[in-house]
């Protein structure tokens, strides 16, 4: 209560700390969707190769399917008609 009374300024962020939400610049509307569109289009390559490398796995038999993909490639396997 007294400092600000004084005239003294408000103790100023050390060089090595980052920048505080009162000093980042606002960012436009087309900078934001921007960054979305990329973000998304970024996720997207990512769970595509994912899904790409999980196909290959599976069909080298390296890892195990799950029921979906079971059903998916071996269709036999659920069919009761041969019981």
């Amino acid at each position: 209560m007294g400092a600000e009374a004084e005239g003294t300024p408000p103790p100023q962020p050390a060089a090595g700390e980052p920048a505080t939400a009162a000093r980042a610049q606002p960012i436009s509307a087309a900078q934001f969707l921007s960054w979305k569109q990329r973000k998304d289009t970024e996720e997207a390559a990512r769970k595509a190769e994912a899904a790409q490398k999980r196909a290959a796995d599976i069909a080298a038999g390296a890892v195990q399917m799950n029921g979906r993909e079971l059903f998916q490639h071996e269709p036999w396997v659920f069919d009761n008609n041969i019981y």
